[in-house]
């Protein structure tokens, strides 16, 4: 009987799960027994636990969640269409009695708790196995792998509770992995403690002990992402304060228990909001001019702001400018198939296409800013903290109301156009420098435009602002310690006195690093050179950067050794790796990457296993 270890068992390891059982009768046949390995309820997992706050909410709607392939998914296993949130929630689910209440009020728009995602999640899990084809087992192990060792070609998992697993094959696919401080943060650490000071180092917010931060308190965050979205929830709400209706905005109503944070970033905005509308044209024609016949065609290797921009920008206002031509057509001069031909004949970056767009689209605000898109504060400065939140609140206001009105559904045409271009990127053979730079920054675009909070969210940091318990230090935001405080400022702030503090929060992801992983398991393989990091190298031998991902075999997950070689029969998805896929869950109607690369993990995983093989190499 043929043996799969699957260590992790979220959206990630039910997805491999589910493409293992699409592929199985036509790749294995016969007997299979897979074991599923997490210390957190599986299907779930960590990020997606029941156990944590109601509070925090999901940052998709209900609609635009989904688990499995549907026709638009191109991959080499059998599509297996099945229930997307929304279509689990309208079959009336059983589900725990606190979570009732929520469930009878969830629409296609609602942005659900996390916890009502812990349900569709765990019954997806439950649907998966229900689904599989006669012969193949799940055995679900509630503890932590801490090892992987081998007898001649078995892998044996150790585990924290119970005896060693002896299997063919193992995945890795735990999801985000925690890691210990760099040294720089374990620098300030230190020299934190030793002034009195308080530093709460990067890690899941949601983990985080924020007891150490008390009422009335000035706090400096460094980080404008998600993770501060979360801060700022667990600070306010979580500590008693509510919002009210106020006008069209929101009102707070104070505890007493909240401190005042002040916040930054290098790009000092906080990401763009969800879109909260749906396409008025129909999906955008995609790929149209960043799919895998214009990404092979590049001459590599290719440098990403000079190659392979023009194209991905070209295809990102394509999807803008067919929602706005076939969705809001009294606001331009021409048809969409005009402009269309039109459009399709030009380079992007070209005075030519600018006056294309200029003459047919005639207000300014209705054509897509790349500018504004990244960078929203270029710009802005003040003399003062005070003078700089009347400006910041003004843009990021215009910003949620671009999100949340239907006139301006482009924004949702070049978001999906995005979801294509980010899938795309993938192909692409890129210098070393280009990776080592390049996409750093397209990560970081990608994220602020697309991994954004509900609009409500924005809102009610738009009334803690307006309030004086949240105030923003514009882009170019530095953080320095001094004898008894951090101060803070930013470029926008340029003359004016620091912010001054004894607590800094750094509120992101802690770097990703398999060296310095706290998971047992990674930080053994990692000591034992069986795992190695993605570092990338200039051509004289300089190190250009370290990702700190574990280095996989870009095809199909499986990992690289320190020695450079791949083993055949140990595989690692997720985004600790060096193939960054964009979430474990997906839009529906989307050929998502992580769902097409979900189904190429996993037929190589049962091409690996011994029947598997055999029958791999008589085809």
């Amino acid at each position: 009987m043929n043996a799969i270890a699957i260590v992790g068992a979220g959206p990630r390891g039910t997805g491999i799960l589910e493409r293992l059982g699409a592929s199985a009768p036509d790749l294995l046949p016969g007997g299979l027994d897979v074991h599923l390995v997490d210390p957190y309820p599986a299907g779930a997992g960590r990020i997606w636990r029941h156990e944590q706050s109601p509070l925090l909410a999901m940052n998709s709607m209900a609609a635009d969640v989904t688990m499995f392939t549907d026709e638009s998914v191109i991959c080499d296993g059998p599509v297996r269409p099945g229930p997307s949130f929304w279509d689990w929630v309208q079959t009336g689910p059983e589900v725990d009695p606190e979570l009732r209440d929520e469930l009878s009020r969830v629409t296609a728009s609602t942005f659900p708790s996390r916890r009502l995602q812990s349900a569709y999640l765990g019954w997806v899990l439950r649907h998966v196995i229900a689904g599989l084809p006669d012969g193949i087992r799940v055995h679900v192990h509630r503890t932590r792998a801490t090892g992987l060792t081998e007898d001649g070609a078995t892998q044996i998992l150790h585990l924290a509770e119970g005896a060693p697993l002896r299997v063919d094959t193992v995945v890795l696919a735990s999801g985000h992995l925690d890691a210990t401080p760099t040294d720089d943060e374990l620098a300030l650490v230190a020299r934190a403690a030793e002034r009195g000071l308080r530093y709460l180092p990067p890690e899941q917010t949601t983990d985080s002990d924020l007891s150490v931060i008390a009422p009335g308190e000035t706090v400096i965050a460094r980080g404008l992402g998600l993770a501060f979205v979360d801060l700022v929830v667990l600070l306010f709400e979580g500590r008693g304060g509510r919002f009210e209706p106020d006008g069209d905005g929101l009102r707070y109503v104070a505890s007493g228990q909240e401190p005042r944070l002040v916040a930054g970033s290098p790009r000092g905005a906080p990401y763009h909001s969800k879109t909260h509308y749906q396409l008025k044209g129909g999906r955008p024609p995609l790929p149209r001019f960043f799919g895998p016949d214009a990404t092979d065609a590049l001459a590599t290797p290719v440098d990403l702001r000079r190659d392979a921009w023009p194209l991905m920008a070209k295809e990102i206002a394509w999807g803008w400018y067919h929602e706005l031509f076939v969705g809001h057509p009294d606001l331009v001069t021409t048809s969409w198939e005009e402009f269309a031909d039109r459009f399709a004949a030009l380079d992007w970056d070209s005075p030519a296409m600018d006056a294309l767009i200029a003459g047919t689209v005639p207000d300014a605000g209705d054509r897509i800013d790349f500018t504004a898109l990244d960078r929203p504060f270029e710009g802005l400065a003040a003399a003062s903290l005070e003078d700089l939140q009347p400006l910041v609140r003004d843009r990021i206001a215009l910003d949620l109301h671009r999100h949340v009105d239907e006139r301006h559904t482009p924004y949702l045409g070049a978001f999906v156009a995005m979801l294509s271009v980010y899938g795309e990127t993938g192909r692409l053979t890129l210098s070393n420098r280009s990776r080592a730079t390049d996409m750093g920054w397209w990560q970081g675009f990608f994220n602020s435009v697309a991994s954004g909070p509900p609009g409500f969210r924005v809102r009610q940091l738009l009334a803690l602002s307006r309030a004086g318990y949240v105030q923003f230090l514009g882009p170019g935001m530095w953080v320095e310690i001094g004898e008894g405080e951090f101060r803070a400022g930013s470029a926008a702030l340029d003359g004016a006195p620091p912010v001054t503090s004894t607590v800094l929060v750094d509120a992101r992801l802690p770097d990703m690093s398999a060296a310095r992983s706290v998971d047992p398991l990674v930080a053994s393989l990692m000591r034992d050179g069986a795992l190695s990091e993605d570092v990338i190298v200039d051509a004289d031998g300089t190190v250009l950067r370290n990702t700190g991902q574990i280095l996989v075999r870009p095809a199909d997950g499986a990992v690289v050794d320190a020695g450079g070689r791949v083993h055949p029969r140990r595989f690692a998805i997720g985004p600790h790796t060096s193939v960054t896929v964009a979430g474990a869950f997906t839009r529906p109607g989307m050929n998502a990457q992580s769902l097409r690369y979900n189904d190429a993990v996993a037929r190589a995983v049962l091409q690996s296993l011994p029947r598997g093989a055999e029958r791999a190499s008589a085809a």
